[in-house]
């Protein structure tokens, strides 16, 4: 009895995925020369990106897991906690702008725009969720800012989100699951 105990306490926390959390992608390897990893369900949007014409900045596709939702993703590959760090601020405006044109074009006003944590994200590929806001996932935390020039870059890694809000954006970080605030 006291044998299964201690290796329940052991084991458990590793057979346990906790609600939410669904990946960790902070050191993905995907090798496109080797069939093996570029064949990863992980690195299908590194696949993705690799077709796009080199001229390309940044795209949008439309999400493969979720039908209702689009993603925005830079060309470049960006890899491991916090894609942003790695950006230039000049792909970080083209990859939030066009995420918000597309935002925009969809759903008027009443959409969101989030980056997944690094311990819930399932592609390695840096990508950003762009969907229709649910209201009710509104809270009081965040900051308004008055631009995309103002968004985090060094946040946490834990996840960003932000949405339209009175003429200014919301922004709210520190939420592995930040796509969780869009219609799925």
């Amino acid at each position: 009895m006291h044998l299964r105990l201690i290796i329940l306490l052991i084991l458990g926390p590793l057979a346990v995925t906790p609600p939410g959390l669904r990946a960790d992608v902070r050191e993905c390897v995907c090798d496109l020369t080797r069939p093996e990893t570029a064949a990863s369900e992980m690195c299908r949007l590194c696949v993705a990106a690799d077709k796009q014409p080199r001229y390309e900045i940044v795209f949008t596709m439309k999400d493969p897991a979720r039908a209702t939702q689009w993603l925005a993703l830079p060309r470049g590959k960006f890899e491991g906690a916090n894609p942003l760090l790695k950006m230039t601020e000049t792909e970080r405006i083209a990859l939030w702008s066009l995420a918000i044109q597309k935002a925009s074009d969809l759903w008027g006003t009443d959409w969101a725009v989030a980056m997944n944590g690094a311990m819930t994200e399932t592609q390695c590929h840096a990508s950003v969720h762009i969907g229709r806001f649910l209201p009710e996932k509104e809270n009081n935390r965040g900051a308004y800012i008055d631009g995309i020039e103002d968004l985090p870059v060094n946040f946490d890694a834990r996840g960003l989100w932000f949405h339209p809000a009175n003429g200014r954006l919301h922004v709210h970080t520190g939420e592995e699951d930040a796509d969780r605030v869009l219609a799925k």
